[in-house]
């Protein structure tokens, strides 16, 4: 394998953190152009006094001087950029292979766009790129010439599943194939940690329970969205754009265990899994290392020692933002992006105690309701319903859900 040289949008979250644990088993291997954050200056001081990447960016320009300030003092050649235009900048520099797209959110977008356009091998790790531009992100993929791998644990799992024909097709996003015997998308789900709560108790979740994940260790804005399952809709809006998916074509189900992390049924009656350990270093060494393999620090499935495998269908009455996804999947691509919005907003004000839980799904549901008068026909018009969106969703959190 040649030498990779790496960009990692998102380095200090949950997905950054564990490439930079895979980057440090395999020096020989990888090597880091640039790292980026939003304000975590203490922890992005520790990565580049460890790793030494070229650049490191602080979007929050305070942030940017506490840490040059920070590396002044210490034997540490990273140079360092702030604001958002870097986080482009250094996704698209000549001297980068491939970018870890791991911004939570729409944040993530255009810095993911400038590396999709600059040809770039890009490891898809932020969702909402796909759920807000669609056919839009896939076909700059194609005509860059760029490659896509997924990171999400679920589509990642899919990836290994599907012919190797379809991996190779899926990676440059061309979407002129055949099915190659596959009959459905089976996308896993643990369901939370309120799969089992009373539902007259939700009203009363607070963000502490909500991010309190039993299986996987992820960012509290991820964690809420998987406690109501608007996460697992996300992704189901990412399969069906990134595998070419029609709705009948790829079904959600309930896997408290995380051990089967998604499958593919095949019509000779056929279902390919991928398992292992709830570990996002599995993903990210597949996708790094892809066609090869790589060791990942992460100990093998002992199967004397598993659980009991359980699966069930998810229930909309437990997982209405579920149910809002999959709904604004069939409606079309302003639809995606709108909900997309408002459930950023939503999740944020839940977490700063200024909404309940249950007016996560309420909320989104009326921004979903009241949809947008732009029409989602290009970048400039899918920037335009995200803003719009957000004003919208803060104005019913305001006045408790009337405009």
């Amino acid at each position: 394998m040649n030498i990779q040289t790496l960009c990692i949008l998102g380095s200090t979250g949950s997905i950054g953190k564990s490439t930079l644990d895979v980057v440090s088993r395999h020096p020989e291997l990888y090597q880091l152009h640039s790292l980026t954050a939003f304000s975590n200056v203490e922890l992005m001081a520790q990565q580049c006094i460890e790793f030494n990447p070229a650049f490191a960016v602080m979007v929050d320009p305070i942030g940017a001087k506490a840490l040059a300030q920070q590396l002044s003092g210490v034997s540490c050649t990273t140079e360092v950029l702030s604001g958002v235009e870097a986080l482009s900048q250094v996704s698209a520099a000549a001297e980068v292979d491939t970018v870890m797209a791991a911004i939570v959110g729409a944040a993530g977008l255009l810095p993911t766009l400038a590396a999709v356009e600059a040809g770039k091998k890009i490891l898809l790790a932020n969702k909402e790129a796909l759920v807000m531009t669609g056919s839009l992100f896939i076909d700059k993929v194609r005509r860059h010439g760029a490659s896509l791998l997924p990171i999400d644990s679920e589509h990642n799992a899919i990836f290994q599943c599907l012919p190797q024909q379809m991996q190779q097709d899926m990676i440059t996003s061309d979407t002129h194939h055949t099915r190659q015997g596959i009959e459905k998308i089976l996308l896993t789900g643990s369901g939370g940690p309120f799969l089992t709560k009373p539902l007259n108790e939700f009203a009363d979740i607070t963000p502490a329970q909500a991010v309190a994940h039993p299986n996987w260790s992820m960012g509290q804005k991820i964690s809420v969205d998987s406690a109501t399952m608007m996460n697992k809709g996300l992704e189901y809006i990412e399969a069906c754009v990134m595998f070419d998916l029609k709705s009948d074509h790829i079904d959600v189900v309930i896997h408290p265990q995380s051990v089967i992390h998604s499958m593919v049924q095949y019509i000779d009656g056929s279902v390919l899994a991928q398992m292992g350990n709830p570990d996002m270093r599995t993903p990210i060494a597949h996708a790094l290392a892809y066609p090869e393999r790589i060791t990942s620090g992460v100990e093998p499935l002992d199967f004397f020692k598993a659980k009991d495998f359980t699966f069930a269908k998810p229930d909309f009455n437990r997982y209405p933002n579920l149910k809002l996804a999959m709904e604004a999947c069939a409606e079309g691509q302003g639809a995606t992006t709108l909900l997309n919005a408002a459930n950023e907003i939503t999740v944020a004000a839940f977490l700063a105690g200024q909404i309940g839980f249950t007016d996560i799904s309420r909320i989104n549901a009326l921004c979903l309701d009241k949809g947008s008068d732009i029409a989602a026909n290009s970048l400039e018009s899918i920037l335009a319903i995200d803003q719009q969106t957000r004003r919208v969703t803060e104005q019913l959190i305001k006045t408790g859900g009337r405009l």
